[in-house]
């Protein structure tokens, strides 16, 4: 992830401390989130990351962590807020997509002598 994209996201992830009783150091979190995004772009398994992610175990953990805290809730609502200032968005103009298909077993025609009832 660019740089300037780290900057703005950053702020929004929660700062881990050190634990005094020791154990394991956390993880770079930008290598984290570069791990996230790598999953959501190309639809991978969470254990088929590549490991320059780290662990995909591991990588889905935060991932679960900062979904449950409103991560990416916030980061939504900060870059809808920075195109919209930069570029506009038409909020007065709203679009649903769609698509509507028969239903392959469903319907009255499927049945072998249709015109009578059940």
């Amino acid at each position: 992830m660019a740089d300037a994209f780290w900057r703005l996201i950053e702020p929004l992830l929660p700062k881990y401390t050190h634990s005094p009783h020791g154990g394991r150091p956390r993880v770079d979190r930008r290598r984290v989130m570069d791990g996230i995004f790598y999953v959501l772009r190309t639809g991978c398994q969470w254990k088929a990351l590549p490991r320059e992610f780290g662990s995909g175990s591991t990588v889905h953990r935060y991932f679960q962590e900062w979904t449950e805290r409103g991560v990416f809730g916030k980061a939504w609502r900060q870059m809808l807020k920075r195109y919209d200032q930069r570029r506009g968005i038409g909020w007065n103009w709203q679009s649903v997509d769609g698509s509507m298909t028969k239903a392959p077993l469903g319907g009255e025609k499927n049945r072998q002598k249709s015109h009578r009832s059940r």
